[in-house]
């Protein structure tokens, strides 16, 4: 493909994932993106298919958590080529509900594994404790403040994570 082509083929893909709320399509997207060695239309299909996935209203952090949970997934699922569940953690989203999980996560004397993989992979902003911050009027003052020093400990730039995630 010629550079031109690509660059006619992206801004045609961009357009689409904008205009689409069809969840499939829009991962197919993200596929061929991948394949062609698209990464602005792979990062902007990924964004729209997180934003997508969850049931919740936009702007919660009920939203937001279930955007981390499915990006993780879709991370995972691109590097072993297969679905990949949190099976863990949605059976504690069942017995103590979303709010304490974030909670917990927050408080942990240890990072979880999704932290550290998040961080990893250069998504803080999916990170429970980044969810935390983003609604920090919804939790204790306790765990804002864990969240915000796990975060500082990690060497992110907490003042980017104050935007939402969400497309727009």
């Amino acid at each position: 493909m010629t550079p031109q082509a690509l660059a006619k083929a992206e801004a045609t893909a961009l357009r689409v994932i904008t205009e689409s709320d069809d969840a499939e399509k829009i991962r197919n997207i993200m596929e061929s993106a991948k394949r062609l060695g698209s990464e602005p239309v792979r990062e902007a299909a990924f964004r729209k298919l997180i934003h997508l996935l969850p049931e919740e209203d936009p702007g919660t952090f009920e939203h937001d958590f279930w955007q981390t949970i499915h990006a993780f997934e879709e991370v995972l699922r691109d590097e072993r080529g297969k679905t990949v569940r949190l099976s863990r953690t949605r059976q504690k989203i069942t017995r103590v509900g979303i709010r304490r999980t974030l909670e917990d996560f927050a408080t942990a004397s240890q990072a979880t594994d999704g932290f550290r993989m998040l961080i990893e992979r250069g998504m803080p902003e999916l990170t429970g404790e980044a969810i935390v911050l983003r609604h920090s009027e919804s939790f204790p003052d306790d765990v804002v403040a864990a969240a915000r020093n796990r975060l500082l400990g990690a060497n992110v730039d907490i003042t980017a994570l104050k935007k939402c995630v969400s497309w727009s």
